[in-house]
């Protein structure tokens, strides 16, 4: 009996199933000591192995953390809820810049391209057991791959950047593992890792990247994979320097065994070149998302990586979705075909709002960052009081919290619709929310 909540079930599936609907539903909290085994298996009637057995299965899906003697107790960010709790909900009337979406006006017309894909699909429609991944796809995609120095290997398709992401760590993982994260990193990769029984080892960035030294040091203390953003990183905006490269390349070669998963969700929406890690491991992903230039709604990623990391990907997609959809995929290889996004135009619009930003809080004394993509990152000394005061002035933030793990405080806006006129009252806003200050480090 844990306060007004009573952990129910007989059987081990069960009994994990009572706890994990209770965390979800808020009835157990974050942090809440959960009873200890034997006098659980006791209050149900089980024997103490069921109870050990629904405890395991908690742990392995990032619900619960057993801390030896210190008994077992929800995680403080448990997978049941993930980080998308910490939100701000915005009032009508408040302008959002918390919800990390592309300008609409920049994203291209879909319904061209699916007419011609659904045309196409008319004359030869795709049934059981035809090939998963158009051809066309793969050559547009391999031919940008190399043009961007990405090492040969085969190509396919999931849905979305972070469904890429979750098949190659369980191609290789096992519950228990530890994997290399940026802090502050990407969110949903934070939950994602935890949600799969792993842990995760938290890796300090600066404007060009991850740091060598702390990638070197969570390696050698056990770290089995990294997973990097390459460009237009989440939510600092980093991009991965010539330089950056070149020493996260000497590190990762003297640890050959590490899985590298690359991911480059910025395609299309920066100017930045890529200089890709790829190829230096022996197991390898780089993975591209079309979300943010054309939609992410298409939910579609290109993922390419060594041969064995690749035909594990695919095996198991065959076991579970089969594809994705042939007709999503026509229609992207028209979007591609058509140039129906212009690059440069889009980097620079972005670009051109982010350094107007950046630029009107430095004349306020206050530091920002935001090498690339459509995020600024302030830290910042209070990060509740600083989201409340801004949703006070009319303006919706990101919190920090949900990408941060031990990287000192911050928030993260968005700036892929931010007009000319409202830089300067957001950059006044921001400065009286959270005053002058000296540059910080955010890692």
């Amino acid at each position: 009996m844990l306060g007004e909540y009573r952990i129910e079930g007989r059987r081990a599936a069960e009994i994990a199933a009572s706890v994990e609907r209770a965390v979800g539903a808020g009835e157990l909290e974050p942090c809440q000591l959960l009873p200890p085994m034997r006098e659980l298996a006791a209050d149900l009637g089980v024997n103490p192995n069921t109870v050990a057995a629904a405890y395991r299965t908690l742990r392995e899906r990032g619900v619960i953390e057993t801390a030896g003697r210190r008994g077992s107790r929800v995680r403080s960010k448990p997978a049941t809820t993930g980080r998308e709790y910490i939100r701000v909900d915005v009032p009508e009337g408040v302008r959002d810049l918390a919800d990390g979406n592309p300008d609409p006006a920049l994203l291209p017309s879909l319904a061209q391209a699916f007419a011609a894909a659904a045309e196409q699909g008319d004359r030869a429609p795709v049934l059981y057991g035809r090939a998963p991944v158009e051809p066309e796809l793969v050559r547009i995609a391999r031919d940008d791959l190399d043009a961007d120095g990405v090492p040969d290997g085969p190509v396919t398709v999931t849905s979305g950047a972070l469904d890429a992401i979750e098949r190659v760590l369980t191609a290789h993982l096992k519950p228990g593992d530890a994997v290399a994260v940026e802090d502050p990193g990407w969110g949903s990769v934070l939950d994602l890792a935890p949600a799969l029984g792993l842990r995760t080892v938290p890796v300090d960035v600066d404007d060009e990247g991850p740091l060598p030294g702390e990638v070197r040091r969570a390696l050698e203390t056990g770290a089995r994979a990294l997973i990097i953003t390459d460009r237009a990183q989440n939510p600092t905006g980093a991009a991965v320097t010539a330089t950056r490269a070149r020493a996260l390349r000497a590190v990762l070669a003297d640890h050959p065994q590490t899985l590298l998963i690359e991911d480059d969700h910025g395609y299309r929406i920066v100017d930045q070149p890529l200089h890709p890690l790829a190829g230096v491991t022996h197991h390898w992903a780089f993975v591209r998302s079309v979300a943010k230039a054309y939609g992410p709604d298409l939910r579609l990623a290109v993922l390419t990586g060594d041969p064995v990391t690749v035909d594990r990907v695919r095996g198991r997609q065959r076991l579970g979705p089969g594809w994705v959809s042939r007709l999503v995929q026509r229609a992207v290889v028209r979007l591609w075909a058509d140039g129906a996004v212009d690059a440069r135009v889009v980097a620079g619009a972005y670009g051109r709002r982010r350094d107007a930003l950046i630029g009107a809080l430095a004349e306020r004394g206050v530091v920002a960052h935001g090498c690339s993509g459509m995020n600024v990152w302030l830290p910042v000394p209070d990060e509740t009081g600083a989201v409340a005061r801004l949703l006070h002035a009319g303006w919706a933030v990101a919190p920090g919290a949900r990408f941060r793990m031990s990287a000192p405080p911050g928030i993260r806006i968005t700036v892929s619709t931010l007009s000319e006129d409202e830089i300067r009252q957001l950059a006044d806003a921001v400065a009286s929310a959270i005053g002058p200050a000296p540059a910080r480090r955010y890692v």
